[in-house]
Protein backbone atom coordinates (compact mmCIF):
# COMPACT_ATOMS: atom_id res chain seq x y z
CA UNK A 1 0.00 0.00 0.00
CA UNK A 2 1.29 3.42 -1.17
CA UNK A 3 1.00 5.88 2.35
CA UNK A 4 2.03 9.00 0.69
CA UNK A 5 -0.32 11.71 0.45
CA UNK A 6 -2.00 12.81 -2.35
CA UNK A 7 -1.54 16.13 -4.36
CA UNK A 8 -4.17 18.31 -4.58
CA UNK A 9 -5.32 18.77 -8.19
CA UNK A 10 -6.78 22.15 -9.28
CA UNK A 11 -10.48 20.67 -10.04
CA UNK A 12 -11.83 17.08 -8.64
CA UNK A 13 -13.58 15.23 -11.54
CA UNK A 14 -17.34 14.62 -11.06
CA UNK A 15 -17.94 11.73 -9.73
CA UNK A 16 -18.83 8.68 -12.42
CA UNK A 17 -22.77 7.54 -12.12
CA UNK A 18 -24.09 4.01 -12.86
CA UNK A 19 -25.47 5.03 -16.17
CA UNK A 20 -22.08 7.24 -17.22
CA UNK A 21 -20.55 4.09 -16.18
CA UNK A 22 -22.53 1.45 -18.06
CA UNK A 23 -22.58 3.76 -20.88
CA UNK A 24 -18.57 4.22 -21.34
CA UNK A 25 -18.48 0.08 -20.76
CA UNK A 26 -21.12 -0.40 -23.45
CA UNK A 27 -18.94 1.54 -25.74
CA UNK A 28 -15.46 -0.03 -25.39
CA UNK A 29 -16.93 -3.50 -25.50
CA UNK A 30 -18.54 -2.69 -29.08
CA UNK A 31 -14.80 -0.85 -30.24
CA UNK A 32 -13.31 -4.31 -28.74
CA UNK A 33 -12.51 -6.62 -32.03
CA UNK A 34 -14.01 -9.99 -31.15
CA UNK A 35 -11.05 -12.93 -31.82
CA UNK A 36 -11.90 -15.99 -34.01
CA UNK A 37 -10.74 -18.99 -33.32
CA UNK A 38 -8.41 -20.19 -37.15
CA UNK A 39 -10.71 -21.94 -39.26
CA UNK A 40 -9.36 -25.83 -39.24
CA UNK A 41 -8.30 -26.89 -43.26
CA UNK A 42 -10.39 -29.49 -44.04
CA UNK A 43 -8.54 -32.85 -43.85
CA UNK A 44 -8.32 -34.81 -47.10
CA UNK A 45 -9.14 -38.85 -46.40
CA UNK A 46 -5.48 -39.94 -47.78
CA UNK A 47 -4.08 -36.95 -44.83
CA UNK A 48 -7.18 -38.63 -42.02
CA UNK A 49 -5.36 -42.12 -42.64
CA UNK A 50 -1.75 -41.59 -42.66
CA UNK A 51 -2.47 -39.48 -39.48
CA UNK A 52 -4.98 -42.00 -37.56
CA UNK A 53 -1.73 -44.57 -38.83
CA UNK A 54 0.58 -42.52 -36.95
CA UNK A 55 -1.45 -42.61 -33.83
CA UNK A 56 -1.54 -46.21 -33.69
CA UNK A 57 1.96 -46.53 -33.88
CA UNK A 58 2.53 -44.08 -31.01
CA UNK A 59 0.18 -45.76 -29.81
CA UNK A 60 2.05 -49.30 -29.96
CA UNK A 61 5.38 -47.24 -28.78
CA UNK A 62 3.38 -45.87 -25.74
CA UNK A 63 1.62 -49.21 -24.73
CA UNK A 64 4.05 -52.22 -25.87
CA UNK A 65 2.83 -54.30 -23.16
CA UNK A 66 -1.85 -53.73 -24.19
CA UNK A 67 -3.81 -56.74 -23.69
CA UNK A 68 -6.97 -57.66 -23.08
CA UNK A 69 -7.39 -56.45 -19.86
CA UNK A 70 -9.94 -59.99 -18.81
CA UNK A 71 -8.11 -62.85 -16.89
CA UNK A 72 -9.23 -65.73 -18.37
CA UNK A 73 -6.98 -68.99 -19.54
CA UNK A 74 -9.47 -70.43 -22.23
CA UNK A 75 -11.96 -68.98 -24.72
CA UNK A 76 -15.13 -69.86 -22.68
CA UNK A 77 -13.59 -68.24 -19.64
CA UNK A 78 -13.29 -65.01 -21.77
CA UNK A 79 -16.22 -65.58 -23.34
CA UNK A 80 -17.84 -65.67 -19.52
CA UNK A 81 -15.46 -62.97 -18.37
CA UNK A 82 -16.51 -60.47 -21.26
CA UNK A 83 -20.64 -60.89 -20.72
CA UNK A 84 -20.13 -60.09 -17.19
CA UNK A 85 -17.72 -57.09 -17.95
CA UNK A 86 -20.88 -54.59 -19.57
CA UNK A 87 -21.75 -51.86 -16.92
CA UNK A 88 -18.49 -52.77 -14.52
CA UNK A 89 -15.13 -52.91 -14.74
CA UNK A 90 -12.89 -55.71 -16.25
CA UNK A 91 -10.87 -55.36 -12.31
CA UNK A 92 -14.29 -56.49 -10.74
CA UNK A 93 -14.83 -59.00 -13.26
CA UNK A 94 -11.53 -60.38 -12.59
CA UNK A 95 -11.86 -60.22 -8.53
CA UNK A 96 -15.17 -62.19 -9.22
CA UNK A 97 -14.33 -64.95 -12.02
CA UNK A 98 -11.97 -67.38 -9.74
CA UNK A 99 -15.31 -68.50 -8.16
CA UNK A 100 -17.34 -68.50 -10.70
CA UNK A 101 -14.40 -71.07 -12.44
CA UNK A 102 -13.62 -73.01 -9.60
CA UNK A 103 -17.65 -73.72 -9.37
CA UNK A 104 -18.27 -73.85 -13.02
CA UNK A 105 -14.80 -74.13 -14.92
CA UNK A 106 -17.51 -75.59 -18.34
CA UNK A 107 -20.39 -74.59 -20.22
CA UNK A 108 -22.16 -78.18 -19.10
CA UNK A 109 -21.01 -77.00 -15.43
CA UNK A 110 -22.73 -73.19 -15.46
CA UNK A 111 -25.55 -74.65 -17.66
CA UNK A 112 -26.95 -76.53 -14.65
CA UNK A 113 -26.06 -74.28 -12.09
CA UNK A 114 -29.39 -73.06 -10.15
CA UNK A 115 -30.08 -69.69 -11.08
CA UNK A 116 -29.88 -68.45 -7.70
CA UNK A 117 -26.40 -69.75 -7.18
CA UNK A 118 -25.29 -68.03 -10.07
CA UNK A 119 -26.43 -65.28 -9.21
CA UNK A 120 -24.89 -65.01 -6.26
CA UNK A 121 -21.47 -65.75 -7.55
CA UNK A 122 -22.00 -62.60 -10.31
CA UNK A 123 -23.65 -60.36 -7.96
CA UNK A 124 -20.72 -58.34 -7.54
CA UNK A 125 -20.43 -57.32 -10.95
CA UNK A 126 -23.94 -55.82 -11.16
CA UNK A 127 -27.07 -56.43 -13.05
CA UNK A 128 -26.85 -60.19 -12.15
CA UNK A 129 -30.06 -61.29 -12.71
CA UNK A 130 -29.58 -60.25 -16.46
CA UNK A 131 -25.99 -61.12 -16.35
CA UNK A 132 -27.11 -64.89 -15.23
CA UNK A 133 -30.28 -65.53 -17.45
CA UNK A 134 -27.28 -64.78 -20.49
CA UNK A 135 -24.59 -67.13 -19.06
CA UNK A 136 -27.29 -70.16 -18.37
CA UNK A 137 -28.52 -69.49 -21.82
CA UNK A 138 -25.20 -69.32 -23.50
CA UNK A 139 -23.74 -72.51 -21.78
CA UNK A 140 -27.18 -74.42 -22.48
CA UNK A 141 -26.22 -73.21 -26.19
CA UNK A 142 -23.04 -74.05 -26.65
CA UNK A 143 -23.79 -77.58 -24.57
CA UNK A 144 -26.58 -78.30 -26.95
CA UNK A 145 -25.53 -76.97 -30.17
CA UNK A 146 -21.56 -76.54 -29.93
CA UNK A 147 -20.52 -79.89 -28.47
CA UNK A 148 -19.46 -77.25 -25.29
CA UNK A 149 -17.19 -75.65 -27.50
CA UNK A 150 -16.73 -72.01 -27.95
CA UNK A 151 -17.00 -71.57 -32.01
CA UNK A 152 -14.84 -69.62 -33.73
CA UNK A 153 -17.00 -67.83 -36.25
CA UNK A 154 -18.46 -64.48 -35.79
CA UNK A 155 -22.13 -65.42 -37.07
CA UNK A 156 -22.26 -68.56 -34.58
CA UNK A 157 -21.46 -66.53 -31.86
CA UNK A 158 -23.50 -63.53 -32.25
CA UNK A 159 -26.42 -66.48 -31.89
CA UNK A 160 -25.27 -67.12 -28.33
CA UNK A 161 -27.67 -64.99 -25.52
CA UNK A 162 -25.95 -61.90 -24.11
CA UNK A 163 -23.03 -62.22 -27.09
CA UNK A 164 -23.10 -59.08 -29.82
CA UNK A 165 -20.41 -58.30 -31.95
CA UNK A 166 -18.42 -56.58 -29.34
CA UNK A 167 -18.00 -59.91 -27.38
CA UNK A 168 -17.71 -61.96 -30.50
CA UNK A 169 -14.45 -59.68 -31.58
CA UNK A 170 -13.04 -59.76 -27.92
CA UNK A 171 -13.25 -63.50 -28.13
CA UNK A 172 -12.45 -64.03 -31.57
CA UNK A 173 -9.43 -61.57 -31.60
CA UNK A 174 -8.10 -62.93 -28.59
CA UNK A 175 -8.71 -66.39 -27.89
CA UNK A 176 -9.19 -67.52 -31.78
CA UNK A 177 -6.50 -64.90 -33.22
CA UNK A 178 -9.20 -63.73 -35.87
CA UNK A 179 -8.78 -60.09 -35.89
CA UNK A 180 -11.72 -57.87 -34.79
CA UNK A 181 -12.42 -54.30 -33.56
CA UNK A 182 -13.40 -54.11 -30.12
CA UNK A 183 -15.71 -50.62 -29.79
CA UNK A 184 -16.65 -49.99 -26.43
CA UNK A 185 -17.45 -46.93 -24.84
CA UNK A 186 -13.68 -46.04 -24.70
CA UNK A 187 -12.71 -47.07 -27.96
CA UNK A 188 -15.74 -44.97 -29.10
CA UNK A 189 -14.66 -42.32 -27.42
CA UNK A 190 -11.68 -41.89 -28.71
CA UNK A 191 -12.04 -42.72 -32.26
CA UNK A 192 -14.68 -39.60 -32.38
CA UNK A 193 -11.99 -37.59 -31.15
CA UNK A 194 -9.50 -38.92 -33.26
CA UNK A 195 -12.09 -37.71 -36.18
CA UNK A 196 -12.21 -41.26 -37.22
CA UNK A 197 -15.34 -40.85 -37.52
CA UNK A 198 -18.78 -39.06 -36.59
CA UNK A 199 -20.77 -41.97 -35.85
CA UNK A 200 -22.74 -43.35 -32.28
CA UNK A 201 -23.62 -46.53 -33.49
CA UNK A 202 -20.80 -49.29 -32.62
CA UNK A 203 -21.07 -51.34 -35.81
CA UNK A 204 -21.29 -47.75 -38.07
CA UNK A 205 -17.73 -46.78 -36.02
CA UNK A 206 -16.68 -50.43 -35.92
CA UNK A 207 -17.17 -50.30 -39.96
CA UNK A 208 -15.31 -46.44 -40.52
CA UNK A 209 -12.34 -47.88 -38.36
CA UNK A 210 -11.59 -50.80 -40.27
CA UNK A 211 -11.82 -49.09 -43.04
CA UNK A 212 -8.95 -46.85 -42.33
CA UNK A 213 -6.10 -50.16 -40.73
CA UNK A 214 -5.29 -53.08 -42.65
CA UNK A 215 -6.77 -56.16 -41.19
CA UNK A 216 -4.49 -56.98 -39.14
CA UNK A 217 -4.04 -54.27 -36.96
CA UNK A 218 -7.48 -54.62 -35.65
CA UNK A 219 -7.26 -56.71 -32.08
CA UNK A 220 -4.20 -54.76 -31.10
CA UNK A 221 -5.58 -51.43 -32.12
CA UNK A 222 -8.36 -52.14 -30.09
CA UNK A 223 -6.31 -53.05 -26.93
CA UNK A 224 -4.03 -49.94 -27.62
CA UNK A 225 -6.82 -47.45 -28.19
CA UNK A 226 -9.08 -48.66 -24.95
CA UNK A 227 -5.81 -48.68 -23.09
CA UNK A 228 -5.69 -45.28 -23.69
CA UNK A 229 -9.01 -43.94 -22.90
CA UNK A 230 -8.71 -45.95 -19.63
CA UNK A 231 -5.70 -44.46 -18.84
CA UNK A 232 -4.85 -40.81 -20.20
CA UNK A 233 -7.73 -39.48 -22.70
CA UNK A 234 -11.04 -40.54 -19.78
CA UNK A 235 -14.79 -39.31 -20.82
CA UNK A 236 -15.03 -36.29 -18.29
CA UNK A 237 -11.43 -35.00 -17.70
CA UNK A 238 -8.64 -36.61 -20.50
CA UNK A 239 -5.07 -35.22 -19.79
CA UNK A 240 -4.47 -33.72 -22.90
CA UNK A 241 -1.35 -32.22 -21.07
CA UNK A 242 0.35 -35.44 -20.48
CA UNK A 243 -0.79 -36.95 -23.52
CA UNK A 244 1.95 -38.30 -25.51
CA UNK A 245 -0.05 -38.15 -29.35
CA UNK A 246 -1.89 -34.23 -28.29
CA UNK A 247 0.00 -33.46 -31.71
CA UNK A 248 -1.65 -35.30 -33.70
CA UNK A 249 -5.00 -35.21 -31.68
CA UNK A 250 -7.93 -32.73 -33.17
CA UNK A 251 -9.60 -32.45 -30.27
CA UNK A 252 -7.05 -31.19 -27.72
CA UNK A 253 -7.81 -28.76 -25.59
CA UNK A 254 -10.97 -30.57 -24.25
CA UNK A 255 -9.36 -31.83 -21.07
CA UNK A 256 -6.33 -30.54 -18.67
CA UNK A 257 -3.65 -28.76 -20.65
CA UNK A 258 -1.37 -28.30 -17.91
CA UNK A 259 1.16 -30.84 -17.61
CA UNK A 260 1.49 -31.12 -13.72
CA UNK A 261 -2.80 -30.89 -13.76
CA UNK A 262 -2.58 -33.46 -16.24
CA UNK A 263 -0.42 -35.96 -14.98
CA UNK A 264 -2.61 -36.04 -11.88
CA UNK A 265 -5.23 -37.59 -13.74
CA UNK A 266 -3.14 -40.47 -15.12
CA UNK A 267 -4.68 -43.84 -14.35
CA UNK A 268 -3.41 -47.50 -13.65
CA UNK A 269 0.50 -48.00 -14.35
CA UNK A 270 0.74 -44.49 -15.65
CA UNK A 271 -0.28 -43.50 -12.55
CA UNK A 272 1.41 -45.57 -10.07
CA UNK A 273 -1.81 -47.49 -9.29
CA UNK A 274 -2.93 -51.12 -9.60
CA UNK A 275 -3.86 -52.47 -12.81
CA UNK A 276 -6.83 -54.88 -13.76
CA UNK A 277 -5.70 -58.15 -13.76
CA UNK A 278 -4.97 -60.18 -10.90
CA UNK A 279 -2.65 -62.41 -13.19
CA UNK A 280 -1.26 -59.47 -15.68
CA UNK A 281 1.05 -60.73 -18.50
CA UNK A 282 4.57 -60.91 -17.59
CA UNK A 283 5.69 -57.66 -19.74
CA UNK A 284 3.40 -55.59 -17.64
CA UNK A 285 5.19 -53.01 -15.96
CA UNK A 286 2.28 -52.16 -13.37
CA UNK A 287 1.21 -53.44 -10.24
CA UNK A 288 -1.72 -56.40 -10.28
CA UNK A 289 -4.97 -55.69 -9.08
CA UNK A 290 -5.58 -56.72 -5.39
CA UNK A 291 -8.22 -60.08 -5.19
CA UNK A 292 -11.56 -59.46 -3.57
CA UNK A 293 -11.88 -58.66 -0.01
CA UNK A 294 -13.53 -61.51 1.79
CA UNK A 295 -17.22 -60.99 2.94
CA UNK A 296 -17.45 -59.96 6.32
CA UNK A 297 -18.30 -62.16 9.04
CA UNK A 298 -21.74 -62.33 9.88
CA UNK A 299 -22.21 -61.09 13.91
Amino acid sequence: MNDTPEKPTAAKKAPATKATTKAVAKKTTAKAPVKKAPARKPESRTALVRRARRINRELAELYPYAHPELDFTNSFELLVATVLSAQTTDMRVNQTTPRLFAVAPTPEDMAALPPEELEGLIRPTGFFRAKTKSLLGLSAALRDRFGGEVPGRLEDLVTLPGVGRKTANVVLGNAFGVPGITVDTHFGRLARRFGWTTQEDADKVEADVAAIFPKSEWTMLSHRVVFHGRRVCHSRKPACGACPIAPLCPSYGEGETDPEKARKLLKYELGGQPGQRLKPPADYPGQPAPPMAPPAAAS
